[in-house]
């Protein structure tokens, strides 16, 4: 007889279960962010695989849970019990890597960075292209698009938009409420205000002033800038590669293509690492098969989101596509 049980995991390292005895349920986290990992969630209705995930998790203002595929259907749509709705992006196929949903004149409009096409597209959330951003050539640094790799997009409270050269030449570019480019900052190196790999971004507004975080993914850290795209601080602690930033009620969720999401709190600091994969040669691999994974423990965590409850929708990279609800416990 399967003995089923419920366990509950430190933040500081994940479970090791062998496959065929793997629980029912398992709880990560300790304090105010305790979790269940619920690997059934975000599933096609046909049960097929839903391909590389290789993109971000997105939540419009209904609640719904988007992310990304490099198949047809590009932007998946579900809701947060894990029921399908609905998926499109057969002109978006492979490469969509960055997306964000905000709200314009009272409706929500999405924003995609897409590696492929060397762009930003502005779109519905039915994927009707409403306006497209190609290479930011006054900018003096390319001289083709295809020297343009754009991995994310965000938009400021204010309506400015920044884009982040994630796989490209390092640089975030800074557009003004109209859409008309700006200027260019960052750009590569090691010292404070450089990147290396400026992967995701994410508006910070818990201080006085919101602020634009990178997660400067190959220089380990993530680093605060205004919105003139000048350097206020950084973190390079308790970091290995992160990915993409999360924010809400105060905390960041970061999700670490090296096989952890980490939570910090208001002051940056500590509050936990979630689903800390114990096998390095797991870790930041696309190839992993199915087997080897493992409940309650991440691969190569890209994208992350927090819906209204607190749930966490964790987006790994993987060739199979695996998206993951961390149901918040507390």
């Amino acid at each position: 007889m399967k003995l089923l049980s419920v366990l509950l995991v430190s933040c500081f390292f994940a479970p090791s279960f062998a496959q065929d005895a793997q629980p029912q349920a398992v709880k990560l986290g300790s304090g105010a962010h305790v979790y269940e990992w619920d690997a059934n969630w975000g599933k096609r209705p046909d049960g097929t695989d839903l391909g590389n995930t290789h993109g971000c998790v997105a939540v419009d203002s209904q609640g719904r849970i988007y992310f990304n595929t490099d198949t047809d259907d590009a932007v998946m749509v579900y809701e947060p019990s894990g029921k399908f709705l609905t998926s499109w992006g057969k002109d978006f196929r492979g490469g969509l890597h960055g997306m964000t949903v905000v709200k314009e004149a009272k409706r929500d409009v999405m924003y995609l960075a897409h590696t492929g096409r060397h762009e930003v597209v502005k779109t519905t959330l039915e994927g009707e292209v409403l306006r497209s951003f190609g290479y930011p050539a006054m900018s003096g640094i390319y001289t083709k698009p295809e020297e343009f790799n754009p991995t994310s997009v965000v938009l400021a409270p204010d309506g400015r938009m920044f884009i982040a050269d994630g796989y490209g030449k390092s640089w975030v570019h800074a557009y003004d409420t109209l859409g008309n480019y700006v200027k260019s900052f960052g750009g590569p190196g090691t010292e404070p205000g450089k990147l290396q790999t400026p992967h995701g971004l994410a508006i910070d507004t818990r201080g006085e002033k919101p602020l634009l975080v990178v997660a400067d993914r190959e220089n380990h850290r993530l680093q605060w800038f205004d919105f003139d795209g000048n350097f206020v601080s950084l973190v390079d602690r308790d970091l290995r590669r992160p990915c993409n930033v999360a924010i809400a009620g105060g905390y960041l969720a970061v999700p670490d293509l090296a096989g952890r999401v980490t939570i910090l709190d208001a002051k940056n600091e500590l509050v936990c690492h979630l689903g800390d994969n114990p096998d390095e040669s797991l870790r930041a691999q696309n190839g992993v098969p199915r087997e080897k994974w493992k409940a309650g423990e991440f691969l190569s965590p890209h994208g992350a989101a927090w819906d209204a409850d607190g749930n966490l929708y964790v987006l790994d990279w993987n060739y199979l596509g695996r998206v993951t609800k961390l149901a918040r416990v507390r």
